[in-house]
């Protein structure tokens, strides 16, 4: 369920895996913190960080590709690209398919209308489009794997259809699945630049 914000709670842009995980935690255990929780674009310290302590967790941050978050609006934001990153490429088959906008508003703790109006303004697309992104670049993921064929890829990301997806990869990168399997330089983009 939600969590309220509080000041021993990092946000934290740029990670976006587990191995982003492992270096931040490792950075912040370097600078004596204890780290009680960690997940996704959010660490839970067991004390607050005074001034002096937040310069060097910037930096150390910074120096890693990482960015401490500071405004609300930009930690609202970095916690729905991580909840959309971490259901698509991190949790496995679902069996049913997750409505995005019920999930972000009950993670977030704040109305979609609301969630969906502030991603637009301050990333300049949809959030379904988000989505969509994220979703093309496992499908990536998993055809250059060869575990999968097409239309497993398609039940495992809840595509409606083989046709669905194939249409959406299509119309997304220009390619069909196949053709993107086939083609020499696959042209795969880091999910936190999406």
């Amino acid at each position: 369920m939600h969590k309220t914000m509080d000041n021993k709670t990092l946000y934290i842009k740029n990670m976006v895996c587990n191995r982003c995980v492992k270096v931040v935690k490792e950075e912040l255990m370097k600078l004596e913190h204890i780290v009680l929780d960690i997940k996704l674009g959010e660490v839970t310290l067991s004390t607050e960080p005074d001034a002096a302590q937040l310069i060097d967790i910037k930096k150390s941050l910074n120096d890693n590709g990482f960015e401490l978050l500071d405004d609300k609006k930009s930690k609202i934001i970095e916690k729905i690209k991580n909840l959309i990153i971490e259901l698509i490429h991190y949790t496995g088959e679902k069996k049913n398919p997750v409505n995005y906008s019920d999930y972000l508003s009950e993670h977030i703790g704040l109305d979609y209308s609301y969630i969906s109006s502030l991603f637009s303004a301050v990333e300049n697309k949809t959030i379904e489009k988000y989505i969509i992104s994220q979703k093309i670049e496992r499908v990536k993921e998993l055809i250059l794997y060869g575990e999968l064929s097409v239309k497993e890829i398609a039940e495992k990301l809840n595509y409606s259809s083989l046709q669905a997806l194939s249409g959406q990869f299509k119309k997304e990168t220009g390619l069909t699945p196949s053709e993107f399997k086939n083609k020499k330089d696959n042209d795969r983009k880091f999910i936190d630049k999406l």
